[in-house]
């Protein structure tokens, strides 16, 4: 049996590298409509009724036009872009967030991928808070450094251009948009301090939390949460103490689907930082919305990935 699946907005950075992951599928028919037609009302909606399910790789507001297209439609659709992932009416695309939530995706209509900051920012948190090793109302701080693709067509042109900088720090008026996916997702009542930016590369990423340790909070305590928590889990593996050594780089996943989380830090001092590495394209995009995709048609979900 073939799924028909239309990919809105397939042009763009997001909808390129999904469309790279399904095409040679034979489980899987690509709806396509003519590029000339590709902001055109009607030839979406019929494209959005033939479809099994459609991934949303637009813009928030055009991704919010896009829902409103589809109703009355049987289609399911997955959302990559912000607009709907703090919606409750939405299950957040992430099925590594809790022993329910591959259920819920794989039952769901609508399903919201999350942002590629979120992702691991929200990987690490979620199950600490759950642990009661990270407080709901605790006072953190996040560090991130993402390859230029994470800003689009804009970015991208900047950098291949030569224009752009080595490296820059952005987002510091704390109203990044992946901020609020964090908080709710991550179960926190107080909003995180974030310092995202932006490296000279194409496509990987490295968030950072640090902690502060005390007797309840060790290094092997933080650890030991973090591995029961994803203990069977295809894509997301924590590092061994000790791993990956004294450099974490940001690029080390690139073109996979999979997230290492780490544990560093001195147990003497006090201080620790947790680190996810990412693609940002990967589990942070793309290969995300590739694996949501599998889930909710009832299919292995590594295929493809």
């Amino acid at each position: 049996m073939a799924y028909h699946i239309f990919i809105d907005g397939e042009a763009g950075t997001t909808g390129l590298q999904i469309r790279e992951r399904l095409e040679a599928r034979e489980d899987i028919r690509l709806i396509q409509i003519d590029p000339e037609r590709r902001k055109d009302a009607e030839a979406r909606r019929e494209a959005f009724a033939r479809a099994d399910v459609a991934i949303l790789c637009l813009p928030d507001d055009a991704a919010r036009e896009a829902v409103r297209l589809c109703e009355g439609l049987d289609v399911r659709l997955i959302d990559a872009s912000t607009a709907h992932r703090v919606d409750k009416a939405w299950v957040f695309g992430f099925p590594e967030l809790n022993k329910d939530n591959r259920a819920r995706i794989a039952e769901a209509g609508f399903v919201s991928n999350p942002g590629c900051y979120s992702t691991g920012s929200i990987a690490m948190i979620a199950p600490l808070v759950a642990a009661g090793l990270i407080a709901p109302d605790e006072a953190l701080s996040i560090n991130a450094v993402s390859g230029f693709t994470g800003g689009g067509k804009n970015l991208i042109a900047e950098y291949e251009t030569g224009e752009a900088p080595a490296h820059f720090v952005y987002g510091l008026n704390q109203n990044h948009k992946h901020i609020p996916e964090i908080v709710q997702q991550g179960g926190l009542t107080v909003q995180p301090i974030f310092a995202p930016s932006v490296g000279n590369f194409a496509q990987g990423m490295a968030v950072q939390l640090p902690l502060r340790l005390d007797r309840r909070r060790s290094i092997p305590a933080l650890h030991d949460a973090l591995a029961a928590h994803y203990a069977g889990e295809h894509f997301v593996h924590v590092l061994d103490l000790g791993e990956p050594g004294a450099r974490i780089v940001p690029t080390a996943l690139n073109g996979t689907n999979m997230m290492h989380i780490s544990v560093q830090g001195d147990q003497d001092t006090g201080c620790a930082t947790i680190v996810a590495v990412l693609d940002n394209l990967g589990k942070g995009a793309s290969g995300a919305s590739v694996q949501n995709l599998n889930i909710m048609l009832g299919l292995d979900e590594t295929i493809g990935l």
